[in-house]
């Protein structure tokens, strides 16, 4: 992986390079992001770079033997250290070497922008609890005291750091404190809180900021091919996430279906409201549309239907800014802010919040397997009465 393919800011790259040039690369660094970033890019390249035999003033020269083994993943001295659990195939003791090649698979699949959820997916194990564990540490240490293959540098890349077993973390501080000579630690994580204050204490902080929308939205149209509108539209909602930008770009059905829910229900309780819903370009609709909408959400299935009141949320607190002429606040896609406009006089300060709570409430309930048409019944009777409040 090259500098010059990771999706980051150039101003971090550059603070990586110049750590090597000037000899001042530090034995363990926590790459902090949030999820969505190129993070395990930005340190297979940095790994890279340390390791090439033939670096060029800001990148990799991507053809020498190192360079040719990191873009395989291959090199004897990168060792990934990923979140692993039981499988069909590994029904006892897995450690992530075992997992070695489906990880660089998946990596590569996606390009390297990846995900937990993805990943758990793909082995299987999205229902068991995934950890970097004792084994993983126990062969960390024992590769520590092996001498590297190729003379340079030992590299250990640790992604998703904050699975790291709480059990098998003590077994690691020595090693981070004092790890034999040549030998770096990169520590991946989107969730710092959930880092042992002991190994916060041994490593440099590296943070990584979330991606801009006019990055994210020139990405999607390099990968993808797609307009500048749609990809902007992607960007507005991706929240710096690319990995969810992508997920959006490949479901926008989902998203336009989700809207016209949204719609529907939504302007039904405006109807019950008796406001002039006719100057709107959206239609009245009867209670039986709204009982056909509701059957539809509940047959999505129950994550599609968090998913759903997640978009309702977003959608609130969107007209409530829209609303409030914070139109710089709302992030949505056009289709979205034309919606929204219809809804700025029965959404307000005085009932977003209460309606809010009932999207939380729905969401609680359903996580907990409630009856789904008796939640989304309630949730839109519930908000239609919070409306003839207003």
């Amino acid at each position: 992986m090259l500098f010059k393919s990771v999706l980051v800011s150039s101003v971090l790259k550059n603070q990586l390079i110049s750590l090597v040039k000037e000899n001042r690369i530090s034995h363990a660094q926590l790459f902090l992001s949030q999820a969505g970033t190129h993070s395990f890019a930005l340190a297979v390249a940095y790994a890279q770079y340390i390791c090439c035999q033939d670096r060029k003033e800001d990148d990799s020269c991507g053809v020498c033997p190192s360079c040719i083994k990191f873009e395989k993943l291959a090199h004897p001295d990168l060792h990934l250290i990923f979140p692993n659990c039981i499988t069909k195939i590994v029904k006892k003791d897995p450690d992530s070497r075992q997992f070695a090649q489906e990880f660089r698979d998946f990596v590569f699949a996606k390009n390297y922008h990846i995900d937990m959820e993805d990943w758990l997916s793909e082995l299987g194990g999205e229902n068991k609890q995934a950890t970097i564990n004792i084994r993983d540490c126990s062969n960390i240490i024992q590769q520590n005291s092996i001498q590297s293959y190729e003379g340079g540098y030992k590299i250990f890349i640790f992604w998703g750091l904050d699975k790291l077993y709480h059990a098998a973390a003590p077994k690691l501080l020595k090693t981070l404190e004092e790890p034999e000579k040549n030998t770096l630690f990169i520590l991946l994580t989107e969730n710092q809180d959930k880092i042992l204050s002991t190994i916060l204490s041994r490593t440099q902080l590296v943070k990584i900021p979330p991606l801009s929308s006019d990055t994210i939205a020139q990405q999607l149209v390099t990968d993808f091919g797609i307009s500048s509108q749609k990809a902007t539209d992607i960007a507005e909602i991706s929240e710096g996430n690319y990995v969810k930008a992508i997920s959006l770009h490949e479901n926008s059905n989902e998203l336009r279906e989700m809207l016209k829910k949204f719609e529907t229900l939504f302007s039904s309780m405006s109807a019950l409201k008796n406001y002039a819903i006719a100057q709107a370009s959206v239609q009245q609709v009867n209670y039986l549309s709204v009982q056909d909408t509701i059957a539809s959400i509940v047959d999505l299935g129950r994550e599609e239907q968090k998913n759903f009141l997640r978009f309702v949320a977003r959608m609130i607190r969107n007209i409530l800014m829209l609303g409030s002429k914070n139109e710089n606040l709302v992030k949505a896609t056009t289709d979205e802010k034309k919606t929204m406009g219809f809804f700025t006089k029965v959404i307000t300060l005085k009932n977003a919040q209460p309606i809010l709570n009932e999207c939380n409430d729905a969401l609680f309930h359903i996580e907990r397997n409630g009856n789904s048409v008796l939640v989304f019944t309630d949730f839109y009777l519930k908000v239609s009465k919070l409306m003839l409040k207003l």
